[in-house]
């Protein structure tokens, strides 16, 4: 890369990173962090997203939910990225997260452009965005300036994740861990209306669950629906969408399937059994009247306080050159 890049990049690379660093406000991120010291580095990473999904739109949710596990995890600090033997990407709850070639075709890039200026941390948050958008949700300004993390382990998963199986009260706990409330909760497991689920992650909700069958919270009718999908003991890792109907739509279809017991993971489906969480599912499909709520806006707003989980700026962490791996010095 430094071959291909250098004819370009080596008489501003001092200049830029003097900067890049003199632009630093306090330990907070902004809205248009590189307006100066990389001008394009939004729109570069927006036209590479758009690239890769007009080939794979499946990258979309996937990136979405990258981001996510990013931030709950060390917070958004890129460490979801790190290839290591036993890296957060290898644990069993990131198995199934993909964009990575995303992430990296946007920060050879930028690196291109304005080397050693946008983290890793930055591109994942504005790629996030830019998915929803792609899908037909509404954009955000998302603030930007966060460093990336040098450590990443598999097992800093464990407890901070928000597991299929979890209970609502536990939900709470772990997005209140973070500085989330009940409505981030709502609102941010709607990012489940785009993209799919292995069947290994809910077939157990169908057969034999209790000793009458299925899962009662699933619609009795959508059950035989679904073990068609999902023939028990066949191919677990067939993908199935998490939004009936409208799974490549970013829409409040997800929470429609919810009020109608078609939720696919059974910790979504408890959204609609607890009465606050199902107060918030409501409002996102009382879309007219003084008690309803934009779940894109809402969404976007979420979005943004789970972007600022643990953030690292100003002098902590560093500025990845390669989004898979920390510097060498």
């Amino acid at each position: 890369m430094e071959d291909n890049c250098f004819n370009q990049t080596v008489f501003l690379v001092t200049l830029l990173l003097a900067i890049a660093a003199s632009s630093v406000r306090g330990h907070s991120t902004r809205v248009g962090f590189y307006s100066s010291t990389c001008p394009r580095a939004e729109s570069i990473i927006k036209s590479t997203v758009e690239s890769h999904f007009k080939l794979d739109p499946t990258i979309a949710p996937g990136l979405l939910r990258m981001h996510f596990h990013d931030c709950f995890v060390r917070g958004c600090d890129a460490s979801i990225l790190i290839d290591g033997p036993n890296a957060e990407k290898t644990a069993p709850a990131s198995q199934f997260l993909k964009g990575y070639k995303v992430i990296d075709d946007a920060k050879f890039q930028l690196e291109c452009e304005c080397p050693g200026v946008v983290s890793c941390a930055d591109i994942l948050a504005l790629a996030a965005r830019d998915s929803v958008v792609l899908t037909k949700g509404t954009s955000w300004a998302v603030p930007t300036g966060r460093r990336d993390g040098t450590v990443s382990n598999a097992s800093d998963t464990d407890g901070n994740m928000p597991g299929f199986q979890d209970t609502i009260d536990v939900l709470k706990q772990k997005f209140a861990a973070k500085g989330l409330n009940t409505r981030d909760l709502v609102t941010l497991v709607g990012a489940h209306t785009i993209g799919t689920a292995a069947c290994e992650v809910f077939s157990y909700r169908l057969y034999n669950f209790t000793s009458t069958g299925a899962d009662p919270s699933i619609n009795p009718a959508f059950v035989s629906h679904l073990q068609a999908l999902c023939p028990q003991n066949r191919d677990g890792s067939r993908q199935i969408a998490l939004d009936t109907g409208s799974a490549d739509r970013f829409d409040t279809s997800f929470f429609a399937n919810l009020r109608e017991g078609k939720g696919i993971l059974e910790s979504d489906q408890r959204l609609w059994t607890d009465d606050l969480t199902k107060r918030f599912v409501q409002r996102f499909l009382e879309v007219r009247g003084s008690l309803g709520l934009s779940f894109n806006v809402e969404f976007g707003k979420s979005m943004v306080k789970m972007s600022n989980i643990e953030v690292k700026t100003g002098t902590m962490g560093e500025i990845r050159k390669v989004c898979s791996k920390v510097n060498e010095y």
